[in-house]
């Protein structure tokens, strides 16, 4: 599998500098609260005491998964295809919510189970028509795994070489918070009623089921421990690309806004194979699925939003998106106490 990846921890040179540059503007110390610890981390990721937000771009990435027919959702499996039709047509939430904010979309197909329609949004690199149902058998293959990873790697630097330097990484797959729960659990330890959760609106019955499948997933797979092993036997195509995306991102020094609960365990897992991936990353809000909040924690993260979203698809980072342009903004364009003649 492609591990390439040279990431290194943010520069501290500035930092001095940049701290001064805040606390040199109209304002009380530390008033501006968090917005002022995320003009720091802006500052420190592009090394820049007058940073820039780029061409913004969210890349959605879209998987089937073959847990599905085990019953853990309740919508079926069809629906994936049928949302990235909407993605397209710019009917769903991320599709308004980045058109409202000016933030580049693409759908990539990881791995969706149909054929779809050629759209000038729509990436083709299927891996495969979804994955294997992972209660028998390892959801793909190491060389399927690498190809994802390498894919998603690959879209980044597409998109970084058309000059953007803030990305945010949705996704798009029924099934897929099963997965998620089974990445978290395997690579925190954590106990598997923690880490799931009701997804796409399951009942008190039907959560129960998707308990007791997942518990008999992890029993048929006791083997799978390293972070690799455990996002190939549990993870989707979509997951995979995630991880390999969130990499390359770290290793080009680009700005990281993190989605949701299944976007989070994709980072868990890159955060896993190289620590430092974390400091470029911003946390854009607290999802209300189940374990989001405890997978947060875990990161030792503080999200910019709290509004009991459960969607995906990137749709926390469209809406904290102009939190981060205002910590950029107030950065570069608020006076400082000598230029407004203000004593301090």
């Amino acid at each position: 599998m492609p591990l390439n990846f040279v990431i290194p921890p943010l520069k501290s040179t500035l930092s001095a500098a940049l701290q001064s540059k805040i606390d040199q503007k109209t304002k009380p110390l530390g008033s501006l609260g968090q917005l002022e610890s995320l003009a720091l981390q802006i500052g420190r990721c592009q090394n820049s005491l007058k940073p820039s937000l780029n061409k913004p771009c969210i890349l959605i990435f879209a998987g089937d998964h073959g847990i599905v027919e085990a019953g853990v959702s309740a919508y079926p499996q069809a629906v994936t295809a049928q949302m990235i039709a909407n993605f397209l047509a710019g009917g769903a939430a991320i599709s308004v919510l980045a058109r409202q904010h000016d933030i580049e979309l693409l759908i990539v197909d990881a791995g969706v189970n149909a054929d779809l329609n050629s759209h000038p949004k729509l990436i083709d690199a299927k891996i495969g028509k979804g994955t294997q149902n992972f209660l028998t058998d390892p959801a793909m293959t190491a060389e399927e795994c690498g190809k994802a990873l390498q894919a998603g790697a690959d879209q980044v630097l597409r998109q970084h070489q058309g000059g953007c330097n803030c990305i945010g990484f949705g996704e798009m797959g029924i099934g897929n918070t099963s997965s998620a729960a089974l990445l978290m659990h395997r690579l925190t330890g954590l106990s598997l009623v923690r880490c799931v959760g009701r997804g796409t609106g399951l009942n008190d019955r039907q959560l129960q089921h998707k308990v007791t499948i997942l518990q008999r997933a992890l029993n048929q797979h006791r083997g799978a421990t390293a972070p690799l092993d455990v996002l190939a036997t549990f993870g989707g195509f979509e997951v995979a690309m995630m991880v390999g995306a969130y990499l390359k991102a770290a290793e080009l020094g680009m700005l990281i806004l993190v989605d949701g609960f299944i976007a989070g365990t994709a980072l868990l897992v890159a955060g896993r194979l190289h620590p430092h991936v974390l400091d470029y990353c911003v946390f854009s809000h607290v999802s209300n699925e189940q374990g989001h909040q405890t997978l947060l924690h875990q990161f030792k993260a503080k999200a910019l939003l709290d509004l009991e979203l459960r969607l995906g698809e990137g749709s926390g980072i469209a809406l904290a998106y102009p939190l981060v342009k205002s910590a950029v903004v107030f950065l570069n364009e608020m006076a400082t106490f000598a230029e407004a003649g203000v004593d301090h």
